[in-house]
C-alpha cells in the first residue's frame, strides 16, 4: 500500500464542529446548551431568592 496518498482530514469531521441534522455533534452542542441553561436557572435561583417561575412573574 506504498503508492496510496492519505488525505488531510477534514475540518468538518471535528467532534466540537457545527453541523445541521441529526449528528452526534448536533447532540454534543444541545447537551451544552442544555447545560448551560440549567446553570443560569440555579443562579438566578440563587442570587434572586425567588424560583425560576417567580422570578419571571409567570407564579
Amino acid at each position: 500500500m506504498s503508492g496510496f496518498k492519505n488525505s488531510p482530514p477534514n475540518v468538518a469531521d471535528s467532534p466540537n464542529s457545527v453541523r445541521f441534522g441529526f449528528t452526534p455533534q448536533s447532540e454534543n452542542w444541545n447537551g451544552r446548551f442544555a447545560m448551560l441553561g440549567f446553570l443560569s436557572i440555579i443562579l438566578i435561583e440563587f442570587f434572586s431568592g425567588q424560583g425560576f417561575l417567580h422570578f419571571w412573574g409567570i407564579l
